[in-house]
């Protein structure tokens, strides 16, 4: 497949100009090399690129955290930057490519539920990463297991670089894979999510957010699963509880309490 010359075709309008940062996220870890060698390949397609590592310890296999967390950190960048997540426990399957374009800003990730907030949003608009593009961007005979290395990569630093655009190699769809996990909801009495991550600190980060707290009567019980979390009014800064009290932190995206033994990501929160 031989590219138009032209980065951005009329489709493209609403998609800003490369800001040159490219943002990471995966489930590889620290411990080994596969972080820096697909820094190395995308080094490789666009060398003045800005790599920028969102976290690289998202639970392994577990792609509900990793949208998550792009899903509420995306905007404090500028627009015009490349969002690229790997989490990808269906890698060397059928499993589609997805590119989103949000808010001028572009994501790419496998289609498995991890890019399903973002996709869901009123700007979005969505692709398939067609694979007849895929040699005109270096990429000849990928490996079964590291997709983040011979696909995403050179993908990634094709868009960053403005060398092509999501209509030139992705086939427009509808919708994407929806998430893993259930949306939060709500109603004067009661409000369900569930426990996304466990943070550095110990919070259990839910995805039921602020605007559904709005309208709870006080006081406020949190239950995980079979574990009361919280029990008295929504504390909205960690400063306000006490000492050997568990409190809801209520901040602009989402709930978070303290950790209770034996509670684990998936869990029912409400």
């Amino acid at each position: 497949m031989n590219l138009p010359p032209s980065s951005r075709r009329a489709g493209d309008a609403t998609h800003a100009a490369p800001s040159g940062i490219i943002t990471l996220t995966s489930d590889f870890g620290l411990r080994d090399p596969f972080v820096g060698v697909m820094k190395g390949r995308i080094l490789d397609g666009a060398p003045a690129a800005r790599l920028i590592d969102l976290t690289h310890e998202i639970v392994a296999h577990w792609p509900a955290e990793a949208g998550f967390w792009l899903a509420r950190s995306y905007a404090y960048f500028p627009p015009g930057t490349v969002h690229l997540a790997v989490v990808d426990p269906g890698v060397g399957t059928a499993r589609d490519i997805a590119i989103v374009e949000c808010d001028g800003h572009l994501f790419l990730a496998p289609d498995n539920g991890l890019l399903a907030e973002v996709a869901g949003r009123a700007s979005a608009r969505l692709w398939h990463l067609r694979s007849d593009a895929l040699p005109a961007l270096g990429v000849d005979r990928p490996s079964a297991t590291f997709h983040g290395r011979d696909i995403f990569a050179p993908v990634v630093a094709a868009l960053a670089t403005g060398r092509v655009s999501p209509s030139q190699i992705g086939r427009p769809v509808g919708s994407l894979v929806p998430s893993w996990v259930e949306e939060a909801a709500g109603t004067r009495e009661r409000v369900a999510g569930v426990v996304i991550t466990i943070d550095h600190f110990g919070n259990l980060i839910t995805n039921i957010d602020r605007t559904l707290l709005d309208d709870l009567v006080d006081p406020l019980d949190i239950l995980v699963h079979r574990a009361t979390i919280l029990v008295g009014q929504a504390a909205h800064f960690q400063g306000k509880a006490q000492a050997g009290e568990r409190r809801a932190d209520v901040g602009g995206e989402a709930s978070q309490c303290d950790r209770a033994i034996g509670i684990e990501r998936s869990e029912r929160a409400g």
